[in-house]
């Protein structure tokens, strides 16, 4: 393990590349390779801009001093900037770091996808909704029914094309994440996770919090809009292609899998496009982790505990913000698990339960190969799922486990 320099009143650091923009009253100081963000006030922006000219610590304080009346212990703000991974080296040594995922796509340079933030792009994906819109208004009957994703006699067959047809259209709206941060020069990156019940492809654009507001809204909402874009073609296609068309149903299908996909980025409560939005326009900076810990901290009041309230330091907007997000927390996990419950796993079962019947009773070759292609889509996504779950939860329950294990196994007093 490398040996970490010790910082000294003498010591001299380097920073690595940091990112910062005005937020209110605070500075918002980062790395974009990492995502690794900071509020600090202005006298903390002041001492990272003194650092990285090259001031020796004490040198900067005195200076700090000078500049301000305010006495600052600069050696330990150099510790917890080192802690964050802000620090490259001291005296000419380099500190330990994380190194940064690896991005996904590394090839793609701003200059490749720069035209997605320019304002003409835009505007032409709000007239392509708009005409979906119109068209929707003017023949409501072009919305295809459910009943269209079983369109073959054969359950595999629908269930292969729908999945298809899902993950294509996932992709693309990740690759909307993806390239619109890579145009603000954030690395980002595409990877599975999990959301209560749901396996989710998610994007890692956590490094776009270091620019302005349009290019931070930008990013959050390509998705979205690329969404939106592609469901509104589909929809005006709709209109000139008649039922009898073999293409019909696969824009039918396409049309359906986005209003879905659109409808799953209002439950904010799990972290969606519009979760960011919300956070962003509420002012808060971890409002999914503050609605957490406030709802924590109200039921340790009703059993009893007690601690300090985790809004004690937020203004108001905050503190409004992050009640309400509470209260949406609660009830939409509450009902998310519910429906997994009551409606998610019957029907699972329902699936699967006949394919696992014929594949245990037999049947002719067609009806063998649909039965074992079901069980094997239906096991390999719940399987994904699993893993991805137990990727991001396993480490807390294990250290869980090993806890409670601890406390059976101690040695009681005796008495």
């Amino acid at each position: 393990m490398r040996h970490v320099p010790a910082v000294t009143g003498t010591s001299r650091v380097r920073m690595h590349r940091l990112r910062m923009r005005r937020d209110g009253t605070d500075w918002i100081v980062g790395r974009v390779e990492t995502g690794e963000f900071v509020s600090f006030p202005d006298i903390g922006k002041r001492v990272i801009e003194l650092l990285s000219d090259g001031g020796r610590i004490d040198a900067v304080a005195a200076r700090v001093s000078a500049e301000t009346g305010t006495a600052v212990d600069v050696a330990d703000f150099v510790t917890a900037l080192k802690d964050v991974g802000f620090v490259a080296e001291i005296d000419g040594r380099p500190v330990d770091d994380t190194r940064p995922h690896r991005p996904s796509l590394p090839w793609l340079r701003p200059r490749h996808v720069r035209w997605t933030l320019r304002p003409p792009v835009h505007a032409g994906l709000v007239a392509l909704i708009l005409c979906g819109l119109i068209a929707v208004a003017v023949r409501p009957e072009i919305i295809p029914s459910p009943s269209i994703m079983a369109w073959s006699e054969f359950g595999t067959v629908s269930l292969t094309t729908q999945l298809a047809i899902t993950w294509a259209l996932v992709m693309l709206h990740e690759l909307a994440h993806l390239c619109t941060a890579r145009a603000a020069g954030v690395p980002g990156r595409i990877a599975l996770g999990s959301r209560l019940q749901f396996l989710v492809v998610q994007t890692d654009v956590s490094g776009v919090w270091g620019e302005e507001k349009r290019v931070r809204m930008t990013v959050y909402l390509a998705g979205m809009a690329l969404d939106a874009a592609i469901m509104a073609a589909g929809l005006v296609a709709l209109t000139v292609v008649t039922p009898e068309e073999g293409v019909y149903t696969a824009l039918s299908i396409v049309v359906l899998t986005q209003i879905d996909a659109m409808s799953f980025q209002l439950l904010i409560f799990m972290r969606t496009d519009l979760y960011f939005v919300a956070q962003d326009l509420a002012g808060c900076r971890n409002l999914y982790g503050d609605g957490v810990a406030y709802g924590r901290f109200l039921i340790g009041r009703v059993f009893g505990r007690g601690g300090a309230n985790p809004l004690a330091g937020f203004s108001r907007r905050e503190r409004s913000a992050v009640r309400l997000y509470t209260l949406l927390l609660v009830l939409g996990t509450a009902v998310c698990l519910t429906v997994a419950v009551m409606i998610v796993l019957p029907a699972l079962a329902a699936i699967a339960m006949p394919a696992l019947g014929t594949l245990l009773n037999g049947g002719d070759g067609l009806a063998l190969l649909d039965a074992a292609t079901v069980v094997a889509v239906l096991v390999g996504v719940q399987g994904l799922w699993a893993r991805t779950w137990w990727r991001r939860h396993g480490p807390k329950i294990r250290r869980w486990f090993a806890s409670a294990a601890a406390v059976l196994v101690a040695p009681r007093p005796d008495r």
